[in-house]
């Protein structure tokens, strides 16, 4: 069991699958987003939205089909225009630069389990369970992060309780599906922690 929790570290390599464009103004400084296409061992591609400052760009600037290579945090916030997946997840980018080799797509998450464990099991039989762990930002803060585990690690997961302090290894995914509402359906897109590694940790 490790001690102390509050860490969010990830480190993305792909290829920027269009131009950055502007996101949004905060405390004097514009940050612009792009999607990132990252490739899977299995071949699949998981789109992932990085936030990024303009000024950071200015010095490593990204176009569409350019290889990136971005380190920072995994944050989200709550999409209140009701267009769109209600919990947006992106990363938010500290060093950016042209990449360099193979695809690459790893984090590390140290927090607080917000919500209790939901274990159960896929069509075909597989068991999953869904996690959602608070990391804790400066200032008071904090993200809230979807995690899912898969076959013995879920099964231990899914004794976890409310309040209880998490390590994990894993990578940050996208999911495509289709969400029914009022006799309608519209494709969304889902983002998680998919989970390689989970242990507990104590203040």
């Amino acid at each position: 069991m490790q001690t102390g929790w509050n860490e969010n570290r990830a480190l993305l390599r792909g290829t920027a699958a269009a131009d950055p464009v502007w996101s949004h103004e905060t405390h004097g400084v514009v940050y612009d987003t792009f999607p990132l296409h990252v490739q899977r061992l299995s071949g699949s591609i998981d789109c992932l939205n990085v936030i990024v400052p303009k000024s950071m760009l200015a010095d490593n600037p990204v176009t569409a089909g350019m290889p990136v290579e971005v380190e920072g945090e995994v944050r989200s916030f709550n999409n209140r225009t009701g267009i769109g997946s209600r919990l947006v997840i992106t990363l938010h980018a500290k060093t950016l630069r042209r990449g360099e080799g193979p695809n690459e797509n790893r984090l590390t998450l140290a927090g607080v389990l917000c919500k209790p464990p939901v274990l159960r099991r896929t069509p075909l039989g597989r068991e999953i369970c869904d996690l959602m762990v608070a990391v804790n930002r400066r200032y008071g803060r904090a993200d809230y992060l979807p995690c899912i585990t898969w076959g013995a690690l879920a099964r231990c997961c899914g004794e976890l309780e409310v309040g209880d302090g998490v390590r994990l290894e894993g990578r940050l995914q996208s999911r495509d599906y289709t969400k029914q509402e009022n006799g309608q359906s519209s494709q969304r897109t889902a983002f998680e922690v998919s989970v390689m590694r989970l242990e507990g940790v104590v203040e």
